[in-house]
């Protein structure tokens, strides 16, 4: 494990600590609002008053504060899968030692057992049918993986798989056919939404991202020139290899076509 991955998992866990403080400012918000409406509920029905859509703002906000914590979460559990070594040779007789035990529990450990985070986790897996996102998908000649917009079909709770479909035709495919996809969760990178503008993940100069090349449905790794604009909601970009004329031509990108560097890429 290298000194850097322990550093980006230290920046993970900073992330997560905010995030869980800043969900309980809104809580917070939340249960003063909860209060003052159960206190004097004749509120509401006065001209001007905004506090249900306040209310509505804050529950908007504290869902995707707990989707943000969910997504780094998983970063980290696979950045940990990563590294942690499989079972040796001890653990293999100790797992065949206890196999007569594991039978005659076979009936109440066959049970699936979610806990609240995971079955959040799957709720919000399940609710990206029918959106793009950015997938991980193998290249044919088996050289590099890359990273293409693709629609989401299906979510396979069992197999915990997406099924999702590349609605670009490959220059390769008979009659312009959409090539199908399955793929685990660590290989799906939900693109930010409009609506999440006010709290979607910052960028800031000279940070690394993944982003979506301008005219294309192909994601490069890029340097952040410039943080998104208020106004235009665009980052300025310098893309990996994307040299004319001995230099980096500098692209706008809109924000909700740009996410996280993925550990371990490779372009």
């Amino acid at each position: 494990m290298s000194s850097t991955d322990i550093a980006e998992m230290l920046e993970k866990s900073k992330e997560l600590d905010r995030l869980r403080k800043e969900q309980e400012k809104v809580l917070l918000e939340i249960n003063t609002m909860h209060n003052k409406l159960q206190s004097t509920p004749e509120v509401v029905e006065k001209p001007g008053d905004n506090s249900l859509s306040k209310l509505k703002m804050l529950y908007t906000q504290a869902k995707e504060l707990s989707e943000s914590e969910m997504s780094i979460s998983n970063q980290l559990l696979g950045q940990l899968d990563a590294i942690i070594p499989a079972g040796g040779a001890g653990q293999q007789r100790r797992r065949i030692g206890n196999e007569q035990k594991k039978k005659r529990m076979k009936g109440d450990s066959d049970i699936p057992r979610l806990s609240p985070s995971m079955r959040n986790q799957q709720e919000f897996f399940a609710s990206l049918k029918g959106e793009q996102v950015a997938a991980r998908v193998a290249q044919e000649d088996g050289e590099k993986d890359e990273w293409v917009i693709v629609k989401v079909t299906h979510y396979d709770k069992e197999t915990k798989e997406f099924e999702v479909v590349d609605e670009e035709p490959g220059e390769d495919e008979e009659g312009g056919a959409q090539r199908k996809y399955k793929l685990p969760w660590l290989h799906i990178i939900p693109f930010p939404k409009i609506s999440d503008l006010a709290t979607t993940q910052e960028f800031p100069p000279g940070k690394q991202v993944l982003a979506v090349y301008p005219g294309t449905t192909a994601l490069y790794k890029a340097t952040v020139v410039q943080a998104r604009k208020r106004k235009t909601d665009d980052y300025t970009l310098e893309f990996d290899d994307d040299e004319e004329d001995g230099s980096l031509p500098q692209r706008l990108v809109p924000f909700n076509q740009v996410v996280a560097l993925p550990d371990g890429h490779r372009q």
